[in-house]
């Protein structure tokens, strides 16, 4: 059977973007930016993207295009005779399954904020009563089942009518809505009073940051930031690779999907902080940013419950981008390992994603007892995708695609560089071969050590 492929070249852009694209972009980036110091974060930030993510990321569409199949069958095909490099494929595999036995509950959360938002939960209420809000809802497993079972049932739907008439067609119309979005957001946060001293402290470097945060701390969370924002490591990426044409260079094509991930990133800051600083809110306030301290700016707002339900919307759109996306991974394996049709494929997966997602979801509340190394068991999925697989995968990656004893760069180089677009030079093997591996490997230990 023919391998579908994508019908635009922008649906690919969207597709891909889409994944990178998630909760991290709006959740993460905008509270680590501000626990380090706001516009110097961003400035190394945007130069980690531009020497590892870009590099990385054109590694992994490059396996997948110059395979034309999802991972395990990936490294197969282009791994030595002999050679085990497929075996990583297995471990891509699980740690897809992995992100989103805790991403779907998160999603979950995304979407019954935004109908919680739309149907006046929050109207007349005291502020203080906003973060009992958010705690009534993680102690009611049944609210929480039905919002992230309705994630599981918009993804494996999408997944469903196939790369053209799902994949494509919906992500492509939820990208453009979610960047519509993004925008009115930000230019309404603009024009609020007291915003200038959120885009001062988002945007102008503060120095004086080094001194109270320290400048390896600063490069070390930009550099985290801008690895783990494009979701490389476990072949989340390489799968819509498999789906391109060969008209334009990877490098390109990477450069782009970084570029629409970043300006989401970006915008996100754009609608935090001056509504951070208009409404006395720490920007450094952390993950309860979003569901407690962004509820309480809203309410504040005049039209707060638009704008809460605008906010809510696009963030749903944010999450369910990637978990459309990570959903083709094990449906594409499954059909190309296994032999099964999209069908059969599809409906397994929903089946076994969902209840791989109940543990994470019962964590807090019927499970909330159980601990492993002082995490809950979303922190604990989270830890292991994030710290271990992401960053130890993309180093499989790099040396895959760099050393004769497995594609080598030769192979990569040629790959990478069909169609029309930015080339990668000869002279840049060295880079790849001695400089990123020690920038991932930084990240890799770095995630590992504990903190305080």
């Amino acid at each position: 059977m023919e391998r579908e492929s994508f019908q635009s070249r922008l649906g690919f852009i969207l597709v891909s973007a889409g994944c990178a694209i998630g909760i991290g972009n709006v959740w993460k980036f905008p509270y680590v930016a501000g626990q380090n110091g706001g516009g110097l974060f961003v400035l190394i930030y945007l130069l980690f993207l531009a020497i590892m993510g870009i590099p990385i990321l054109t590694m992994e569409l490059a396996l997948g295009r110059g395979s034309g199949l999802s991972i395990v069958k990936a490294y197969k095909k282009l791994e030595p005779k002999r050679s085990k490099w497929h075996i990583h494929g297995w471990f891509c595999l699980a740690g897809c399954y992995l992100l989103m036995m805790f991403y779907t509950t998160v999603s979950g959360w995304m979407i019954d904020y935004a109908w919680k938002f739309g149907t006046g939960t929050f109207d007349g209420i005291k502020t203080e009563q906003v973060d009992a809000v958010f705690g009534d809802m993680l102690a009611n497993p049944l609210e929480m089942l039905l919002f992230m079972g309705l994630t599981v049932l918009i993804g494996f739907l999408v997944c469903f009518g196939g790369v053209k008439n799902g994949l494509e067609r919906v992500s492509k119309w939820m990208m453009l809505a979610l960047l519509a979005l993004i925008i009115v957001l930000a230019v309404n946060s603009m024009f609020l009073s007291g915003a200038d001293e959120g885009l001062k402290f988002y945007l102008m470097p503060d120095f004086n940051s080094i001194k109270k945060v320290g400048f390896m701390n600063i490069a070390s969370a930009a550099m985290s930031q801008a690895f783990f924002t494009l979701s490389l490591g476990i072949g989340s990426m390489q799968i819509f690779g498999s789906y391109m044409s060969r008209d334009n260079t990877l490098t390109s094509e990477a450069v782009r999907i970084t570029v629409l991930d970043t300006f989401v990133a970006i915008t996100s800051g754009l609608i935090i902080f001056p509504a951070c600083f208009s409404y006395n809110v720490a920007p450094a306030e952390g993950p309860s940013l979003i569901f407690i301290a962004l509820p309480k700016i809203f309410m504040n707002m005049p039209l707060g419950r638009l704008w809460g339900s605008l906010f809510f919307v696009f963030m749903s759109f944010a999450s369910l981008s990637t978990v459309i996306a990570v959903f083709e991974n094990p449906i594409s394996a499954c059909i190309d390992n296994f032999g099964w049709s999209r069908k059969k494929s599809t409906i397994i997966n929903s089946v076994l994603i969902f209840i791989l997602s109940l543990p994470c979801l019962l964590g807090f509340n019927v499970l909330s007892g159980v601990k492993t190394f002082n995490m809950d068991i979303l922190g604990m999925e989270d830890f292991l995708v994030s710290n271990l697989l992401l960053p130890a995968g993309a180093l499989v990656f790099l040396i895959f695609c760099t050393y004769k004893f497995g594609w080598g760069f030769k192979n990569f180089r040629a790959e990478a560089n069909t169609g029309k677009g930015i080339k990668i030079g000869k002279g840049m093997v060295y880079y790849f071969k001695f400089v990123l591996p020690i920038l991932i490997l930084f990240i890799l230990i770095s995630g590992l050590i504990p903190k305080g």
